[in-house]
């Protein structure tokens, strides 16, 4: 019931997504460049990290605010193997869990996308793709206004903030993180950034006239890896288009052309391999609108 949607006709020229989508168990079903999907139905790192709670409802969610997209690819197919979820409260468990099955789907030629949840979801979906290509250079692109670069507290484990520094910690670190806001980190995250070599655009530098310079940047990392992995957490967006999330910012990016012409500058790099949308919190959300932009950044990358 969650896949549906207008349903025109029959002939390829009136798809929707609702039309295409496949649901599987079975891996070996996955062919080269089919889009797979996840959902990372958890947060148990938002609670860990002191967050409001709810973006484990989220992917279900995007997946209705999905449904309804005309596709545009002749070849589009999508192939949802439903949700991970965690329900004992092992988080670590869980993201080896997501890990081992993004991997999975690399392995067979796929592309990954995970629908959050939590921004946990960032180092379950990196050490998947690290696990499919343990010899090969991973770049990561995270628009996001935090680094999520927290050092697990004692007793408490990782969450939805240590992500990177986890990532950091298994080996070098190859990231980009645009959106980044000078009153959502303090000067420690700032500086664990720099000592592990995390580069980082703030949102004060994502206007229209800046691309090239940007573009220069989101090129010099791509060109210096084997396959690009991208994560967004909602929250790097401006309070009034995504209310819906674990901490808002009012004076966060817009969807704008600006960010529209880097996304898909981003999503055109035939390195990407995997992307994930992470802090969707419908308890939250006003008319969905958060879920609907999370939507429509995914259904971007099936139209590339």
């Amino acid at each position: 019931m969650i896949w549906q949607g207008r349903l025109d006709g029959e002939e390829l020229l009136y798809h929707r997504i609702f039309q295409r989508v496949k649901a599987e168990n079975n891996y070996d079903a996955i062919s080269t460049n089919d889009f797979v999907l996840h959902g990372f139905a958890v947060d148990e790192g938002v609670r860990r990290n002191k967050g409001r709670q709810g973006a484990k409802d989220a992917p279900d969610v995007i997946r209705k605010n999905m449904s309804n997209f005309p596709v545009i690819r002749p070849d589009f197919s999508l192939i949802d193997f439903g949700n991970i979820t965690c329900e004992d409260g092992n988080l670590e468990n869980t993201q080896n869990e997501l890990a081992k099955k993004v991997s999975k789907v690399l392995l067979k030629g796929g592309k990954s996308l995970v629908l959050g949840g939590g921004h946990e979801v960032t180092f379950g979906h990196y050490r998947g793709v690290k696990t499919a290509f343990q010899e090969q250079k991973i770049g990561i692109i995270n628009f996001d206004a935090h680094f999520d670069n927290r050092q697990p507290e004692n007793g408490v484990g990782a969450s939805s903030g240590t992500g990177f520094w986890q990532i950091a910690k298994e080996g070098e670190i190859n990231s980009l993180h645009i959106g980044i806001q000078r009153n959502s980190n303090t000067l420690k995250l700032f500086d664990t950034a720099h000592q592990f070599g995390m580069k980082y655009i703030l949102a004060d530098e994502l206007f229209f006239e800046n691309l090239p310079s940007i573009y220069e940047r989101v090129n010099e990392l791509a060109e210096s890896v084997d396959f690009l992995y991208m994560t967004i957490c909602m929250d790097v967006f401006n309070a009034s288009i995504a209310p819906g999330v674990s901490a808002s910012a009012y004076n966060g990016i817009f969807a704008d052309a600006a960010f529209m012409h880097l996304y898909r500058h981003i999503l055109r790099n035939e390195k990407l391999i995997a992307l994930d949308i992470a802090e969707v919190n419908p308890s939250l959300d006003i008319q969905d609108h958060t879920a609907r932009l999370a939507a429509s950044l995914a259904n971007e990358w099936f139209m590339i």
